[in-house]
């Protein structure tokens, strides 16, 4: 017997990126790619589905919980995406549908204990450097650190950035909180703080929380580059770990990135 989702949660997809140096989220430069226009970024796809576990644990699942995210199609400025989220002994398992497709599958647990936390000194800490080389075997070869400017997110920029993912639940104004997406957002930036890229795309990440990052807390980045290989499509992907630290004190989550950073089209192109 099919279960029936616990609930659902719908948007109207906004594009966050279309003036972005990624020119993936450039209607025009898409659509050479292949799509009907440009892609709704990733890290805003798994914003919509980071809903679901917030709705269903609140807090506890921003200052432990866990979440995977795989995207399979894209979602279009625009475009209705619906959310679901169906409870199993596990957690809750995830899909994003848009247009009759089914763009995302992911999975959000709360575990019954706490994960030990990583040293803040796991990961390098890397810099971003004065010039960005290309992307390239070289520059995204495994055990390379990548690390970020600095940033602070302010009340401001969590409205402005609510507004855009369509977030309902109020937790994280009345609560001061950073949004899930907001973190996700910081693994893009230590590849384009670190590469020159063409166009390029997010195809999934695990997340794995240990504490709210607070409205006002510097925010900072470690990674370190694990593989970089051509899949059986013949895109290039690299994937790299990462710890998100606050304040230089705390660590608020550990993730797993994977990209493609450079499609088989511009492969094929060369």
């Amino acid at each position: 017997m099919t279960k029936q989702p616990l609930a659902v949660h719908e948007v109207s997809a906004f594009n966050t990126a279309a003036a972005s140096e990624n020119k993936i989220h450039d209607d025009a430069v898409a659509r050479r790619f292949g799509f009907r226009g440009g892609l709704v970024p990733g890290v805003e796809v798994y914003a919509y589905m980071a809903h679901m576990p917030v709705a269903r644990w609140g807090r506890a699942w921003l200052e432990g919980g866990t979440a995977d995210c795989r995207f399979l199609k894209p979602v279009y400025d625009g475009a209705v995406a619906r959310m679901t989220a169906t409870e199993d002994h596990e957690g809750l398992a995830l899909r994003v549908e848009s247009a009759g497709e089914l763009c995302a599958t992911g999975r959000a647990v709360l575990p019954s204990g706490r994960r030990p936390v990583p040293a803040l000194d796991a990961l390098s800490a890397g810099a971003p450097p004065a010039e960005r080389p290309p992307a390239s075997e070289t520059s995204l070869a495994p055990g390379r650190a990548l690390g970020i400017t600095p940033c602070t997110i302010d009340r401001a920029t969590l409205a402005n950035y609510l507004d855009d993912i369509r977030e309902t639940d109020p937790i994280y104004r009345i609560e001061g909180l950073v949004h899930p997406g907001q973190i996700l957002r910081l693994a893009n930036q230590a590849l384009m703080q670190n590469v020159a890229l063409g166009p390029w795309i997010h195809v999934g990440s695990k997340v794995r929380h240990h504490a709210a990052a607070l409205l006002g807390e510097v925010l900072t980045l470690r990674a370190k580059i694990t593989s970089n290989a051509v899949s059986s499509k013949g895109h290039a992907i690299v994937e790299f770990d990462a710890i998100v630290v606050a304040d230089g004190a705390r660590c608020v989550a550990e993730i797993t990135h994977a990209a493609i950073w450079r499609p088989r089209q511009v492969s094929a192109a060369a």
